[in-house]
């Protein structure tokens, strides 16, 4: 099949490597956002160029000059592999076959950015990723292909992610555009009734609340790591929390520093406690827990938040 390839940032570039390794389609035209002065090109723009593909870096897609060039493409089908910029109906339905995009959630579940977030700190023990055929609606799409993805008790954002969801989704890729090869690809409904929708996770959201108790807290940690990153105060200055680990009773006030080793701290949580062996200091780079005590002189007894 003739395929248009529409991505950004390292999970676009792993779709768009695995397509051509498998060397079974013809990849007629790659699509990524526009440059950014200042900033490293889209690891996608790299892979096309090392490739010798054709490269389009429309700023919209609503231009019928745009809609025009991808019609000149004569593509069967565009993958869309983490697309951030709106795509509307004119240029998805231009492929004879249309369009199939990724999100990292179990749709209806966790609609919108940051959907690996969001289960982690609410303690959830399962997540995934879909295939889904994108509409107008943010991730209201049917459904071609899902698969689970267990959040184990420990894993951080970047566990499940890079870890998990991240080779599974890109191996999964070749299924799906074999789906449409195959002149019937899968299609079921969402149901609306289960959809939640989540916005970004951003710092305000990553402020810890030490009254909370020490299982919600370190939910928050490990599922901000190492994006946007729990963040804390000390000493009036933020300090941002990594790794981390839930231990026994907290015998203080919720914030309170109650114990100072050679490589960590505990505080006091509203039940429980956390006990931190990794930060960065505003400004800083992540360090030990053990380097940030020496620099900062924190000792038993002191407060954060």
């Amino acid at each position: 099949m003739r395929l248009i390839v529409n991505g950004q940032q390292a999970f676009g570039r792993a779709v768009l490597e695995k397509i051509i390794e498998a060397g079974t389609d013809e990849i007629v035209g790659v699509y990524t956002a526009p440059d950014k002065e200042g900033r490293p090109a889209d690891p996608v723009k790299d892979a096309a160029l090392e490739h010798g593909l054709p490269l389009f870096q429309p700023s919209s897609y609503t231009d019928q000059v745009v809609l025009d060039e991808m019609a000149s493409l004569d593509a069967d089908l565009m993958v869309m592999a983490y697309v951030i910029i709106f795509i509307p109906e004119a240029a998805r339905d231009t492929p004879k076959m249309g369009s199939i995009c990724f999100h990292p959630s179990l749709l209806p579940l966790h609609r919108g950015p940051s959907s690996i977030n969001w289960p982690i700190i609410w303690g959830s023990a399962k997540s995934g990723y879909s295939w889904f055929y994108p509409t107008d609606g943010l991730d209201e799409g049917d459904i071609l292909l899902q698969r689970d993805v267990e959040i184990g008790p420990n894993d951080t954002l970047g566990d499940v992610y890079f870890k998990k969801i991240f080779p599974a989704a890109v191996a999964s890729s070749l299924e799906v555009v074999d789906a449409f090869r195959s002149g019937n690809p899968p299609r079921s409904q969402q149901d609306d009734s289960k959809a939640t929708y989540e916005s970004w996770c951003k710092k305000a959201d990553a402020e810890i609340d030490w009254s909370k108790p020490a299982q919600d807290v370190y939910n928050l940690i490990r599922g901000t790591n190492p994006q946007p990153g729990a963040w804390t105060v000390h000493d009036g200055t933020e300090v941002q929390v990594y790794d981390s680990a839930v231990v026994g009773e907290g015998a203080g006030d919720a914030g309170t520093v109650i114990d100072v080793s050679d490589d960590s701290f505990t505080v006091a949580a509203g039940q429980g406690a956390i006990k931190v062996s990794r930060v960065r200091p505003k400004g800083g780079q992540k360090v030990g827990a053990g380097e940030y005590i020496g620099a900062s002189g924190l000792a038993v007894g002191a407060r954060l938040g």
